[in-house]
């Protein structure tokens, strides 16, 4: 097993370039996710890693071997697609072993790979049935062992569980973060779902327009975002954002109907500024005039309360307890101030 180290890679298809001079170090036996919304590069960037798209500028390495020019068979990596790619003719075993099998590993050597494969992944009762008598999380456990067989340096994964209905999901995360923990390689996941990341990662990526946006571990993104993209995408409910402006050393903020003093260095007067608020950290008062609840959504322990403010701006609330707010009613709002986070309303940057 080996760390990755990534310096200043880009890419280019012909005059558009997608990639923006990328650098990362991923330690070894590190699970790392790469995040973000749809073309923003994450797939681009693990499949540079693979060897499946060539690199345009830039350098990366496995352990201490440069693989940037390197053919894929020779990286030691073992990739996870979406599709899980079984041969319908084959047996589960057969489509674990095939690999090796056309590598030339000796038959008893494939055989005691397999078996540990199928041993930490409880595929054993499965080892004779074919792809068809399987089911889409047994499928993709067998394409998950075919590439432990391989005995990689790095695993790849891109978007494994996005064919899965919700249920499954979360058995693979489960089965997923598992198998990491037994086998301690380094892992590279693929997703849009910052639910998989939080869950999943030591360590989180998040990319926008082939760029890093911010790289830590799940929570200290959640609690501590660089910029209101991160604090945006991490978390879910989003976190709500509210314009404001700077007005006597606090922000006044219309849609709170006032002003908050958040534990920040206030830049100049009259800036205006974005205020980001989770919906854990905003509590509703029954009491209050200044809100119309316009839905609620329960989903048992917790609900989530759909307010619109008077300037029209939309605030989610996080709500527990056997009493909850219903639509239609009129509610105030009690804020947690230290909480508060303000970003700057023109380059989005954190203001600490």
């Amino acid at each position: 097993m080996s760390g990755l180290t990534i310096r200043n890679v880009i890419k280019r298809y012909g005059d558009v370039q997608v990639m923006h001079g990328v650098d990362l170090d991923i330690a070894d036996g590190e699970f790392c996710v790469f995040v973000g919304p749809s073309g923003c590069g994450k797939s681009t960037l693990l499949r540079m890693i693979a060897g499946l798209e060539e690199i345009t500028e830039g350098s990366v390495h496995i352990g201490e071997r440069d693989v940037t020019r390197m053919d894929p068979s020779e990286r030691g990596v073992a990739m996870v697609f979406q599709t899980y790619a079984l041969y319908p003719h084959m047996t589960v075993k057969e489509n674990m072993g095939f690999g090796l099998k056309m590598n030339g590993v000796p038959k008893a050597e494939i055989e005691e790979k397999v078996a540990e494969a199928s041993r930490i992944l409880k595929l054993d009762e499965y080892l004779k049935r074919k792809p068809s008598a399987l089911s889409g999380g047994q499928r993709q456990r067998v394409s998950i062992g075919r590439a432990i067989v391989r005995g990689p340096e790095v695993f790849l994964f891109d978007e494994p569980l996005s064919n899965l209905d919700a249920e499954l999901r979360v058995d693979m995360r489960v089965e997923i973060a598992r198998l990491h923990k037994e086998i301690g390689a380094t892992m590279i996941y693929v997703t849009h779902d910052q639910v998989e990341a939080m869950t999943l990662a030591d360590k989180i990526v998040v990319l926008r327009l082939g760029r890093i946006e911010q790289v830590g571990a799940p929570l200290e993104l959640y609690r501590d975002p660089d910029n209101r993209f991160v604090a945006g995408f991490i978390g879910s409910p989003s976190m709500n954002f509210l314009d404001g402006r700077v007005e006597n050393g606090t922000v006044a903020v219309p849609a709170l109907r006032g002003t908050v003093a958040p534990p920040v260095t206030m830049p100049s007067e009259g800036t205006a500024v974005t205020v980001g608020l989770r919906p854990e950290h905003l509590e509703i008062d029954p009491a209050g005039d200044t809100h119309v609840v316009d839905m609620t959504e329960a989903l048992g322990g917790v609900s989530y309360a759909y307010l619109v403010s008077d300037t029209g701006e939309r605030i989610t609330v996080e709500e527990r307890g056997d009493i909850r707010s219903k639509a239609g009613e009129r509610v105030g709002l009690r804020l947690d101030e230290p909480r508060i986070m303000v970003f700057d309303a023109k380059t989005e940057a954190r203001i600490r």
